[in-house]
């Protein structure tokens, strides 16, 4: 349930490192390392306040690494995914506040139109075969952008008071229930990439488009896919941020969402190559992103050490992963021989 590869792929020989379960036990246990450390300096981070704000952050990490997560899978990547966010939430307070939409009207407005902007993303690249570095790099500042001159970055305040008190809910006087909603979005890639045709196509078109296509797998139409999903995911963690705040503000997502973005499925154990997902890999390390957030700021740490610890990790994850791949192509090698 951790992991899922393409049938043409290689990587089933990597699982003894990060991607495998091994690899998810011992991010779990750097996780609980994390957790150690900041309860001992500030025992105010085991508060059940501040367990309740990190269950909430937590809930929006996962999500936004799922959004990256889809679209490593077809070995491509999306660095729009903050402007995606952006995007939607000023679109749900537009439905909700200026239009006076339904909250259910409104909020599924956004998610389509973080589709919509993943799928311009998505058709870009296979029409035009540029590398999907460079089209969504354009994209994240085109969509950013036209958010701007449209909204004017004027927030949106007046919006329904359940959205908000949906954010404040509790669970178990701990649990938020963005969370919860967080957790099911994971099921339901589980399910996906394990248990459907176009999940299986999905991780054969990334493992090896060439052979896949000559199998049959329509690469294009899932690449399309794909990044319509990560508009999606992206949209609702944007969702997840307006219920928490009450407000839809447009200094959400944007760049600030790259770096977590990324730092969740790699860490986690989905390849950058493509061809493998891990989804509980990839909510264990959200996981260590919220906890080194939470701690820093239970600590009163300046921010500049978070995108510090951010970057470092993100660069050892990295390592990893071509260690993994350099791994793999010996060992496959070894194997044919």
């Amino acid at each position: 349930m951790s992991e899922t590869t393409g049938p043409a792929s290689p990587v089933r020989n990597r699982r003894p490192f990060l991607g495998g379960a091994s690899g998810q036990v011992g991010l779990l246990a750097i996780v609980a390392i994390f957790w150690f450390i900041f309860s001992t300096l500030a025992p105010g981070f085991l508060s059940s306040f501040n367990l309740y704000a990190l269950g909430r952050s937590l809930a929006v990490d996962i999500v936004i690494g799922f959004s990256q997560m889809v679209v490593l899978a077809t070995g491509g990547m999306n660095l729009a995914v903050g402007s995606i966010g952006v995007c939607a939430v000023m679109a749900a307070g537009f439905l909700l506040q200026d239009l006076g939409l339904p909250i259910s009207v409104g909020f599924a407005g956004a998610l389509l139109l973080g589709g919509a902007l993943g799928w311009l993303n998505g058709f870009a690249i296979v029409k035009t075969g540029v590398n999907a570095f460079i089209i969504t790099l354009a994209s994240a500042s085109l969509f950013l952008g036209a958010m701007l001159i449209l909204t004017k970055a004027v927030p949106y305040n007046g919006l329904p008071p359940e959205i908000g008190a949906f954010g404040r809910a509790r669970l178990f006087g701990i649990v938020s229930p963005l969370l919860i909603i967080a957790i099911a979005i994971g099921a339901a890639l589980v399910v996906l990439y394990r248990f459907t045709a176009l999940g299986r196509q999905i991780l054969a078109a990334g493992a090896n488009p060439r052979a896949a296509a000559m199998s049959g797998v329509p690469v294009d139409r899932v690449i399309v896919i794909s990044h319509v999903l990560s508009g999606m995911l992206a949209a609702a963690a944007g969702l997840m941020v307006v219920t928490r705040l009450g407000a839809a503000m447009p200094a959400t997502g944007g760049e600030e969402w790259l770096l977590p973005s990324f730092l969740g499925p790699v860490l986690g154990g989905t390849l950058l190559s493509g061809g493998s997902v891990a989804v509980i890999g990839t909510m264990i390390g959200a996981a260590l992103v919220t906890t080194i957030r939470s701690g820093l700021l239970v600590l009163q740490i300046g921010n500049f050490w978070l995108q510090l610890f951010l970057g470092l990790i993100l660069l050892f994850a990295v390592l990893v992963d071509r260690y993994r791949s350099v791994y793999a192509e010996r060992r496959s090698v070894g194997v044919k021989s």
